[in-house]
């Protein structure tokens, strides 16, 4: 007989924050290595603008702001501003390199709607 405390919860947690996956880490890794600084890590955030009213960000960023959510794939460091937090949580990272497609991609669970571009959701 179990007591309810005894009991572990076999729900999944939803991410709290973005994830970044291993072929996109390696790519952010790379691009920093070429920068040639130590000190980079990979803001993502969501602005307004694009077709459907917000639009993502990535860059490289030394900076640490009030609020910064810091989450390590594989020795990066991926930083989101608390503004930008609720609507990227869940959100998956990937970077692709195929003869289709190439560049960054964000799976985001939040966006109800998006552009055909992909740049920018609601």
């Amino acid at each position: 007989m179990t007591t309810p405390a005894q009991t572990e919860s076999t729900e999944a947690k939803a991410p709290s924050t973005v994830v970044l996956t291993d072929v996109a880490a390696q790519k952010v890794k790379a691009l920093i290595e070429q920068e040639g600084r130590d000190d980079l890590r990979l803001r993502v955030a969501v602005q307004p603008g694009g077709c459907s009213g917000l639009r993502y960000q990535l860059f490289f960023d030394e900076r640490s702001l009030d609020g910064d959510i810091v989450s390590d794939f594989g020795g990066v460091e991926v930083v989101v501003d608390r503004m930008s937090a609720p609507y990227l949580a869940g959100a998956t990272i990937d970077f692709a390199d195929r003869i289709d497609a190439q560049g960054f991609t964000i799976d985001n669970p939040n966006a109800g709607n998006s552009c055909a571009c992909g740049d920018s959701f609601s």
